[in-house]
């Protein structure tokens, strides 16, 4: 079967894509960039070097031939650019998808990666226990949440028999070797220097899931029937001290113990807010102490899967040699 992978050299795309070719699947990426380099058989993938931000882009010819579309693109950096890509380029491409499936008489199946973002933070007490589940009503803060759940509306408005189908996967925070975002690596950093504590009681929940089972989720959504017309999350929580644990032990260091009370540390980050770059905000605390689920019953009831990689084993892959563990 053809597919198209959009942002296919990305950190999550490009395992997609690997995982795609070993399934069998022919593989048309697509990528900005003119050289792209895969951990899998470049002969079989068709590489197109486009950029869906280019209103002029004849996206009938990017997508011909294509029964499913993994749509993996996303803004990490420039806000200004979140809207046009996210929204307004998929919008695009959901339309020349949908007009060549009526040509062609090929239904299109089309396979979103989102995000957990679009249900947004707690609302009142950061620590209060919260279970988020797929029925929660979106409630997106930011401009990458917001876009990206507008993203998701058009595409389910834009479901219509015998032409589209979708599936649409929300995971938490992704992790895995060769993961953009820096935060696990800076808090290694800390641990390793001994200068990270705990803010709270115990109890705080950690919101991880591997980028292995987001590429096996994906990958169900691509071409399991029972996932057509369903939106997914995917997260693997578990105890933040087990992940601090974890992460001290591969350093190599004492596991962390002191704990300083959430309202000291609300007092430091109202008090110190003015100091560009201080390390204190209330965003952070409230990340620190957060007791947010995102159950997988759904996917597991619908679709028979569970993340299969343990946080607490895994995490230590992310951490590189500044910290002192190698991947």
């Amino acid at each position: 079967m053809r597919v198209l992978v959009t942002g296919g050299a990305g950190f999550i795309g490009s395992k997609l894509v690997a995982a795609l070719c070993n399934a069998g699947h022919q593989v048309r990426v697509l990528s900005r960039n003119k050289t792209v380099s895969l951990e899998c058989n470049m002969e079989a993938i068709e590489v197109v070097q486009a950029d869906l931000l280019d209103s002029n882009l004849l996206l009938d010819k990017i997508v011909s031939g294509c029964s499913v579309i993994f749509n993996c693109a996303g803004e990490l950096h420039s806000e200004k650019l979140m809207e046009s890509l996210h929204v307004d380029a998929t919008r695009r491409l959901v339309h020349a998808s949908k007009d060549m499936a009526k040509v062609v008489g090929q239904p299109i199946h089309w396979v979103q990666l989102s995000s957990v973002g679009a249900y947004g933070p707690s609302v009142g007490k950061a620590s209060a226990p919260r279970t988020v589940t797929e029925k929660t009503v979106p409630a997106p803060v930011g401009v990458y949440e917001i876009t990206k759940t507008q993203a998701d509306e058009l595409i389910v408005d834009a479901e219509e028999d015998e032409v589209f189908s979708y599936s649409i996967l929300r995971p938490s925070n992704v992790y895995g070797v060769g993961m953009p975002n820096n935060s696990i690596r800076q808090w290694g950093k800390i641990i390793k220097k001994k200068l990270f504590f705990y803010v709270g009681p115990p109890g705080a929940v950690a919101t991880y899931v591997h980028v292995g089972d987001v590429v096996d989720a994906i990958m169900l959504c691509g071409f399991d029937e029972r996932a057509k017309g369903h939106i997914f999350n995917i997260s693997n929580d578990c105890p933040q001290e087990s992940v601090v644990g974890a992460m001290a032990k591969a350093l190599n260091v004492p596991t962390p113990s002191l704990r300083v009370p959430e309202s000291v540390m609300r007092f430091i980050a109202s008090s110190f807010s003015w100091i560009k770059g201080f390390p204190v905000s209330h965003s952070r605390v409230d990340a620190l102490v957060s007791r947010t689920h995102y159950p997988v019953s759904k996917l597991a009831s619908v679709l028979g899967y569970r993340p299969t990689r343990v946080v607490e084993e895994t995490i230590a892959e992310v951490l590189i040699d500044e910290v002192g563990v190698r991947q």
